[in-house]
This record gives structure tokens, sequence and C-alpha cells, in this order.
């Protein structure tokens, strides 16, 4: 009895305080992971810093992190919304129009793609698998001209349809889905066919609840991929009226003059979608990739 109590209190003891070599594990990956976070957030830091400076004091006094409170001021955030600024709004509309049908349209039909491919056992879906995975795997460089020649045949170059259509079912989407999908339960799906329910019907109300995690995920990452496409709508969009904001804000860096007062107030407020989309999806987003992760 002595021995178990004896036991007993250095159990108690011991019990919270975490070991040594352990502990020291802890201490440096901290240490890493805020070198890290340092190293990210810089870049973001200088970015709003300068946005409230004068673009001369850029050619002045290059990259600095000095707050300097008697420089900062309003003007270039104001700036965006009136004189010059004016096109920024139209650069910013549409690339929210852009994102939001695009980013609703991948998501959809690469999820009942993957849905598909994941539950309905049919003739070929291995080899479509494959096809999925072989495109994933094509630098988007080799596909400019074949699509920019579908374009023009469609007769939909320099048009919002031209610069969304070629990324309407992007094959990293349908393979996160598939992988997702493949752990949903089959007694589920059986029990909606015994209860009548419709195939569609079984997808959009008893599997997509289940996949929520997956769609908060995707929704954030196709949103990044839409809000910050540059190479195919340069190609796919001419008239000024329908540039989109990362090449709006490429434009205003030229050989003959550089506009550092719109570019920065631009590049933080461009910033702001993206972070309040991640801000409503964070919870989904997290468990989307470990779940889709375990599961593949």
């Amino acid at each position: 009895m002595k021995n178990e109590e004896i036991l007993t209190r250095k159990l108690m003891q011991g019990k919270g305080k975490t070991p040594g070599p352990k502990r020291g594990v802890t201490i440096l990956s901290f240490l890493v992971l805020t070198l890290f976070a340092i190293f990210t957030l810089a870049p973001f830091y200088f970015m709003l810093v300068s946005s409230f400076k004068p673009g001369s004091e850029m050619f002045r006094n290059g990259i600095t992190f000095q707050l300097q409170p008697e420089k900062m001021t309003l003007k270039n955030y104001i700036g965006l919304y009136s004189g010059q600024g004016v096109v920024y709004l139209l650069w910013f509309k549409n690339s929210i129009l852009i994102t939001v049908i695009q980013t609703t349209v991948a998501v959809i039909l690469s999820a009942m793609v993957g849905y598909g491919l994941a539950v309905y056992q049919f003739k070929g879906r291995n080899l479509i698998f494959i096809a999925v995975l072989v495109v994933m795997m094509v630098p988007i460089e080799i596909l400019i001209l074949p699509l920019y020649q579908l374009t023009i045949s469609l007769r939909i170059i320099d048009t919002f349809a031209g610069a969304i259509l070629p990324y309407a079912v992007p094959p990293v989407a349908i393979f996160f889905f598939r992988q997702f999908a493949v752990g949903l339960p089959k007694e589920l799906i059986d029990s909606g066919r015994i209860d009548g329910c419709s195939e569609f019907g079984i997808f959009f109300k008893l599997m997509t609840p289940i996949m929520k995690p997956a769609f908060g995920a995707m929704v954030i990452l196709q949103a990044m991929g839409s809000w910050n496409g540059f190479v195919w709508p340069i190609i796919a969009l001419r008239s000024s009226e329908k540039l989109t904001l990362p090449i709006g804000l490429a434009s205003l860096m030229t050989p003959y003059g550089n506009n550092y007062d719109m570019l920065m107030a631009g590049a933080v407020v461009s910033v702001i979608p993206i972070v309040i989309i991640y801000l409503f999806n964070q919870k989904s987003f997290i468990s989307g990739l470990t779940v889709g992760a375990i599961k593949g």
C-alpha cells in the first residue's frame, strides 16, 4: 500500500509538467515559426507603411520600415476613389465579378465531378482520373496557345467569359473533392436511394452538408487563385475597362514613371477581400485540408 501511495504521489507531482527534451523542442519550434512569420509579414508591413507615405519617399529613402508619423497621410487612399483612382474601382469591380463567378462555378462543378469519380462505378472512371492527374502536372504556359486559339474560335476573347471558362473545372479541385468523397458514408447514399431521392438530391441534400469542410477549403483556394490570376487574364482581356486588379496594378509600373502612391494603397485594399473570405471559412479550411490529408 505504501509503495502504491508513493507511486501515486510521484505521478500527481509530475502531472502537467513537460519533460525537458520535449520542452526544448517546443521552444525551438516556436522560435522557428516566429522567425518564418516575421519574414512572411515583413513585406505586408512595408506595404502598409508605404501606403500612407507619398510615392516620392520611396525614391528618396528606398525601403524603410520606419513609421514616420509626420509624413503619413490618407491622401493615397482618398485618391483611389477620386480622379485617376476611379479606374481602380473599375479594376476592383471586375476582379470581384470574375472571382465570384469563377469560384462558384469551379467549386460546384469540381465537387460534382470529384463526387462522381469517387462514388459511381462506371467504365473509364480510372482513365478519367488519370487524365485529371496528367492535366494537373501540365504547366499553364503550355496550355496558353491552345486556350487562346479556342477562345478566339468561340469568339469570347476580351470577355469575362473568356477569362472564366478555361478554369471552370480545375483539375486540382476535382482531385481534392474526389479524395474527400472517397470517405463519404455509402450507407447514407443507399438510404437516400431507398427513400426515393434522386442522385442530384442525394448530392445536394445529403452529401453537400457533409462535404462542407471541403467546400470551405476549396472556396478559399479557388478565390485566391482567381483574385491573383495574372497570366491568363492578361491574354484573354484586352480592353482597359475589362482589366482585373493585378493587371491594372502592374500597369502602374512603366518605364516612363511609377505611380507608387496608387500602387501601394491599391495593393493594401486588394488584400482585404481574401482576408475576409479566409476569416469566414478558416475553420472549414483547416478541417477540410486535415480531413482530406488523412483520407488521401
